[in-house]
C-alpha cells in the first residue's frame, strides 16, 4: 500500500514483541516464568495516510481492536480495567489522530470521523490483522458503527458500548440531562455557557474551558451519569480537561458540554444500522450519560443484535461493574467457539 509504513517503538525488556507480524504472547518469558502466565506487550506507530497512529497490543487469540472516546481521550482511561479481556483475545488499543500519543494536526479540520475510519482501517491492515472485532465506547462507538458502515467486510463482531446512532438524539437527552439539574447548577452552567467558554483566564488557559465550567459540568452536572456503584475516587473534572482541545472543539462543538455542534453533526447513522449484519453486541449503563433510550434504538434497527443494560452502571460500564463488562464481552465473542 502507497505511502505505508510501520514504525515501532521495541521495549528493551527480554521476551518483548519486535516485529509487528508477530503474535503478541508468544515470545519466551524471562526467567522461569510459564508462558500461560506472561502477556508480552508491543506497541508502535502505524503511518496512516501521513498521520503517525499509536497502537498497543496484548494478549492471545483473535484480535479485538478497542476504540476510545472524547473525542480527543486516549485509551489509557480504560487501563487496567479492560486487560482482562487479554486473556482470551489479542486486544488492539489505538490513539486516534490527534489524540493520546497519536500525532497532531497543523489544521484541525483533518479531524473528522470520516478520517479517523481510515486510520483504523490502515492499523488493521498494517498489523497484519485479518478480519477484526471492534469495541468503541462512547464517542468511540460513532466511530466503531461509522467503520462497520463502510468496512463491514472486514468484521467478525461489533461492540457499541455507551455510545449512540444520531446526534440529534443525544442532543435531546442532554436537554433532559439540563433540565433534570438543580436550579442553580443550570443557572451557573447557562452564564458561563452564555459568556462563551473559551478565550479566559491566563494566556495558558484560553483555550481550554474554565476551571469553573468543568467543575459545573463534568463534577456536577455529568458525574451522576459517569458512575453508580464504583465511583472512581480520583476522578478530577479540571484533570479531565488534561485532552486534544483543538480537535475536541473540531468535532464537540465550542458551545458546552450539553450539545454537539461541531462536525459530529454528520453522525445520523440510525437508519442506516439496518445494513450491519456482523454479530453485534450493544452495552449500556442504566444510569448512562448515552442514555439507554439511544441504544435501544440501535439495537432495533440492527438485526440479531444483543442489549445488555448494566444495572446501577454510568457511563463508564466497566469501572462500575469491570466483572460483567467483561464476561459479556467473552462470552459474545467466543460464543460459538
Amino acid at each position: 500500500m502507497k505511502n505505508l509504513r510501520l514504525f515501532l517503538i521495541v521495549l528493551g525488556m527480554t521476551g518483548f514483541l519486535t516485529s509487528a507480524s508477530a503474535q503478541a504472547g508468544k515470545s519466551a518469558p524471562p526467567g522461569n516464568a510459564s508462558n500461560s502466565d506472561v502477556y508480552a506487550l508491543q506497541e508502535g506507530f502505524v503511518d496512516a495516510n501521513g498521520i503517525m497512529i499509536y497502537y498497543m497490543a496484548v494478549g492471545r487469540g483473535e484480535p479485538l481492536v478497542i476504540i476510545h472516546g472524547g473525542p480527543g481521550a486516549s485509551h489509557d482511561y480504560f487501563l487496567p480495567y479492560l486487560l482482562p479481556l487479554a486473556r482470551h483475545n489479542k486486544v488492539i488499543f489505538i490513539d486516534e489522530r490527534g489524540s493520546g500519543r497519536s500525532q497532531k494536526l497543523e489544521d484541525p479540520s483533518g479531524y473528522t470521523i470520516e478520517n479517523m475510519v481510515e486510520d483504523v482501517e490502515t492499523v488493521r491492515q498494517a498489523l497484519g490483522l485479518g478480519k477484526i472485532s471492534v469495541l468503541g465506547h462512547s464517542y468511540g462507538g460513532a466511530l466503531a458503527q461509522a467503520y462497520a458502515l463502510k468496512y463491514q467486510a472486514n468484521l467478525t463482531h461489533l461492540i457499541l458500548g455507551s455510545t449512540w446512532s444520531s446526534t440529534k438524539a443525544i442532543n435531546e437527552v442532554f436537554v433532559r440531562m439540563k433540565q433534570n439539574m438543580s436550579p442553580e447548577l443550570q443557572e451557573r452552567i447557562n452564564r458561563l455557557e452564555a459568556a462563551g467558554l473559551f478565550g479566559h483566564g491566563k494566556d495558558y488557559e484560553k483555550n481550554r474551558y474554565t476551571n469553573d465550567y468543568m467543575i459545573a459540568a463534568w463534577g456536577e452536572g455529568y458525574f451522576p451519569y459517569l458512575y453508580q456503584n464504583h465511583p472512581d475516587p480520583n476522578y478530577d473534572p479540571i484533570d479531565n480537561g488534561k485532552m486534544a482541545w483543538d480537535l475536541y472543539r473540531e468535532m464537540w462543538g465550542e458551545h458546552g458540554e450539553f450539545i454537539i455542534d461541531g462536525n459530529l453533526k454528520s453522525v445520523e447513522y440510525t437508519d442506516r444500522l439496518a445494513t450491519i449484519k456482523v454479530p453485534t453486541l450493544i452495552l449500556v449503563g442504566d444510569h448512562d450519560e448515552s442514555d439507554p433510550s439511544l441504544s435501544q434504538a440501535m439495537h432495533e434497527k440492527i438485526a440479531g443484535s444483543k442489549i445488555v443494560i448494566l444495572p446501577k452502571a454510568g457511563h463508564m460500564t466497566f469501572v462500575d461493574d469491570t466483572g460483567m463488562f467483561i464476561k459479556t464481552v467473552d462470552e459474545f465473542l467466543h460464543a460459538s467457539k
